[in-house]
This record gives C-alpha cells, sequence and structure tokens, in this order.
C-alpha cells in the first residue's frame, strides 16, 4: 500500500487518474494483468474444480485464455490505442452510438459491482475465515476498506503498482505451496500416476461444467469478453506508453497463464488425495492444504500473498467501475464541461460508493455451489451480447446502432431462459447459444436495414508501430498451449 501510495503522489488530470498518465510499460502491464486476474476466486473456486468433478480440465480456463490474449495484443490493441479511447463502451460510440455505449455502460457497472467486487470479497474473506477464524462480515469489510484506501487516492497507477508486488508474491506463494504438496503427495511422478482420472482435461460431451464441446465454442465467449472487451482488464493497455509496450506485456501475461494450472488447480487435487475428509466443500480445498501444510511463517507469508491477491483485483475492479462511471455516464450526461480536478474528484467518491455496495452484496455468493462458477455463470447474462456487439460490428462496418442495442437487451433474456429450460446442459453452452441467436438477429437487422455507408474509425495521429517480439511471441504461446493440451488430454 506505500509503494502504491508513493508512485501515485502526483496524479492530478483525468489521464494521470484512470490511465496512469498513458505511460505503463510492458513489465509492469504484463504483472498487472495476471494479479488483477487471478485472486482468491481462483485459488479458492479454481482450486475447487480441481477438487471436484472437473479436475484438470478446469485448466483450459487458464490455457485458451493465453491464445485469446494473443489475439488481443495483435489485432485488438492497435485500434484501441489509435482511438485513444477510455473505456470499452467508449468504443462502441466510436462504432455505433451513445445508447449502445450508455447501454453497455450500465451493464457493466451492475456486473462489476453485483458479481466480481462482491465475489472477490466474499472468496477473501471465506480464506480469511478458513485459515484464521476470522468472522465473514469483518473479513468483507478489512478488505474492502484497505484495497478502497489506495484505489481512491491513487488510482490507476496505485493500482498497477500494488499488482506487481502482490502479483510476484502471489506466484511465488502459490510456486511454494505446490512444492510442499508434491513433497506430501509422494512426488510428481506418484501424484500423477494416484490421480489419472482427474488429470484429463477432456471431458465427455454430457459433462455438466466442461464439456469437451464446450472447448470449441462456448469458452471463447467468456474468454474474449474478459481479456478483449472488459473494462477491468483492458484499462492497463489502453494506459500502455506504446503499443510495442501493450502488446509485449499482454504477451508476458500469456506465458504466465500456462502456468497458473500448475499452482492452483495440481493444489485443489492434492487436497482431494490429502484430506478429503476434513474438508466439506470444494471452496475449502486450498486454505485447508494451507493449513496442514505450511508451517507458521511461511502460512503467514501465504496469507499475505492470497491477501495482495484479494486486493490486487479488487483495486483494479473499483478503478474500472469509477472509470466507466465517471467518464460514460458523468462525464457524458451531467457535466459535460467538467473539469479535470472535478473529473478525479467524482472518481474518488464513485470509488468509495462503489466499496460500501460490493461490501453489502458480498455474501451473495455464498447461495451458489461454488464462487467460481457463480463468477462464469452470472457473467454468462451480458458476455454473450458484448461479444457478438463488438465481433460483428468490427467483421460488418455496415451494422447499425439498432442492431447492437437489440442484441444487448436480448441477451439478458435469452441467456435466462436457456439456463431456465436447460439446467442439466453445461452454462458455456448456454453461452454459444445465446451467441448465435444474438449474431443471427444481428444479421437479420443489418440486412433489412444497413448503415448507408461503412463506418470508419475516426483515428488519433497518434502513432502505433506492432512490436515483432509479441508477433513471435504469441506463436511460442500458441505452441506451448497445443503441447500441453496432448500431455494432459
Amino acid at each position: 500500500m506505500g509503494v502504491s501510495l508513493y508512485a501515485s503522489r502526483r496524479e492530478k488530470d483525468t489521464e494521470d487518474y484512470f490511465l496512469a498518465g498513458r505511460n505503463l510499460t510492458w513489465w509492469l502491464i504484463g504483472f498487472s494483468l495476471i494479479a488483477s486476474n487471478i485472486s482468491t476466486e481462483h485459488f479458492v473456486g479454481m482450486a475447487g474444480a480441481g477438487y471436484g468433478s472437473e479436475g484438470m480440465a478446469i485448466a483450459s480456463y487458464e490455457w485458451l485464455a493465453a491464445i485469446t490474449l494473443v489475439i488481443v495484443a495483435l489485432f485488438l490493441l492497435p485500434l484501441y490505442l489509435q482511438l485513444k479511447i477510455y473505456t470499452m463502451p467508449e468504443f462502441l460510440e466510436h462504432r455505433y452510438g451513445s445508447k449502445a455505449r450508455t447501454l453497455m455502460a450500465i451493464y457493466m457497472m451492475v456486473a462489476y459491482v453485483g458479481v466480481a467486487i462482491a465475489a472477490v470479497l466474499y472468496s477473501g474473506a471465506l480464506g480469511l475465515q478458513t485459515i484464521f477464524g476470522t468472522n465473514l462480515k469483518t473479513g468483507i469489510w478489512l478488505i474492502g476498506i484497505l484495497a478502497g484506501i489506495y484505489t481512491i487516492y491513487g488510482g490507476l497507477k496505485a493500482v498497477v503498482w500494488s499488482d506487481l508486488l502482490q502479483g510476484a508474491a502471489l506466484l511465488l506463494g502459490g510456486l511454494l505451496v505446490m512444492i510442499l504438496g508434491l513433497k506430501a503427495v509422494g512426488g510428481l511422478d506418484h501424484f500423477l500416476t494416484t490421480n489419472q482420472d482427474k488429470l484429463h482435461v477432456i471431458l465427455p460431451a454430457d459433462h455438466p461444467e466442461i464439456p469437451w464441446t464446450a472447448l470449441l465454442f462456448g469458452i471463447w465467449i467468456p474468454h474474449f469478453f474478459y481479456w478483449g472487451f472488459n473494462q477491468f482488464i483492458t484499462q492497463r493497455t489502453l494506459g500502455a506508453r506504446s503499443l510495442k509496450h501493450g502488446q509485449n506485456g499482454i504477451i508476458l501475461a500469456a506465458f504466465i497463464k500456462l502456468i497458473i494450472p500448475f499452482i492452483i488447480v495440481f493444489p485443489g487435487i492434492m487436497a482431494f488425495q490429502l484430506f478429503r475428509s476434513q474438508i466439506a466443500s470444494g471452496d475449502q480445498a486450498y486454505a485447508v492444504l494451507i493449513k496442514e501444510l505450511l508451517p507458521a511463517g511461511l502460512r503467514g507469508i501465504m496469507f499475505a500473498a492470497l491477501f495482495g491477491a484479494v486486493m490486487s483485483s479488487l483495486d483494479s475492479m473499483l478503478n474500472s467501475t469509477s472509470t466507466i462511471f465517471t467518464m460514460d455516464i458523468y462525464k457524458k450526461y451531467f457535466q459535460k464541461t467538467s473539469s479535470s480536478s472535478n473529473t478525479v474528484l467524482v472518481g474518488r467518491i464513485a470509488t468509495a460508493i462503489f466499496v460500501i455496495i460490493g461490501c453489502l452484496l458480498a455474501p451473495l455468493p455464498a447461495q451458489f455451489s461454488g464462487v467460481f462458477k457463480y463468477i462464469q455463470m452470472i457473467w454468462g447474462f451480458i458476455s454473450p451480447s458484448i461479444v457478438a456487439v463488438f465481433i460483428f460490428g468490427l467483421v460488418f462496418r455496415k451494422a447499425p446502432q439498432s442492431a447492437a442495442v437489440t442484441a444487448m437487451l436480448l441477451g439478458v433474456p435469452v441467456y435466462g431462459f436457456f439456463l431456465w429450460k436447460l439446467p442439466n446442459v453445461a452454462f458455456l453452452n448456454h453461452m454459444a447459444f445465446t451467441f448465435i441467436i444474438l449474431i443471427t438477429v444481428m444479421a437479420l437487422i443489418t440486412l433489412f436495414k444497413p448503415l448507408s455507408e461503412a463506418v470508419r474509425f475516426e483515428q488519433s495521429a497518434i502513432k502505433v508501430e506492432s512490436s515483432r517480439l509479441a508477433k513471435y511471441g504469441g506463436i511460442l504461446v500458441i505452441l506451448l498451449t497445443i503441447l500441453l493440451y496432448i500431455y494432459f488430454w
């Protein structure tokens, strides 16, 4: 927190506060992407999925995300930086118009506060409760207030510097738990032999969570939404010093994503092998492993890493929610001529309000069977429509605003209908069905009411030059991902 507050001590105008002055270097971007993404919903939820019926198949969320990151770096980021946008809803205004921008902004704010922030607060507090016996509500408010302090003060620069330190601690702590876990189960060879039934990444087509059919299509929808069109993630790439720094940072994150399953999913499987009699719910698997395997001292270090992981995701979500509210709602509809200092003040007040709302809603994920499943399933109400609107609009430049607005309004009831009528079908397939219907609707509207001229993006004079290193690094990421799938088939 001290480093974050010091690094952001000169943040004054809107570009400084919301995009770190557009001066972020590649290594800050890479670690910030990972630290923002990996939190206790992974150590609680993903390890819990590894403990349960999904096993190693849950790793597909990480490995296929690495490929998605490569595509974002090479094809989407150049356009974003040329447009000099602050938010992803702002991009929709460039492509479609103000109604599409506003609708996406409202969706994202509701989802961040009610789903993402609540889930991170709950999973972090659950970890504290399992390891130390902390009261759940006390843990929620403690995490929220601490992360809120430096996020309110320093904006994005405070966020990325905290992410750098907390992300490094998180990866090292996770590696330590994995090594001690392998030692406890008798070594890597014994672990692989004993748990063969949990080490398959390809599951039957009728599996309720991750059937192999979902890997062909359905899982790409949340991936492209999360990594390509999601303010919470893209904001640090929008603040890149240059396109090269942005692309190299994303490729660094893609390489790290390839190792995440080994330090999160493997321990979940180890917990099943070693301590299943002590674990009432899969969400407790990682915390029980820490409690049983790590001695005093090391347990405290891992606790600090997990606590940092919670705050690194929470601060990013708070900053992104505040940015969307300030730039897409307040400045557009309430105070178009707002001064830079006043805009920053509004952003800080909004952050504080979102902290309070998130803490009040944090117990909600406890009503579901698993925190990771809760996050992925609930995002399905908006992710298929947003992915459809972005991709269709980029490919078909004559698609009108009515097509985008209709798709976003239809996304919620269509996905809800599939959840209701097909409860035994994996929600990733629900996303795929929803996406196909929305693309069809957009195509029909475009066919009958196309724009008279294809949309041309009004790009700024900023010169962007792609990174050759990122291109070759992206090819290597894809090859490594293929090799991992072949091994764990």
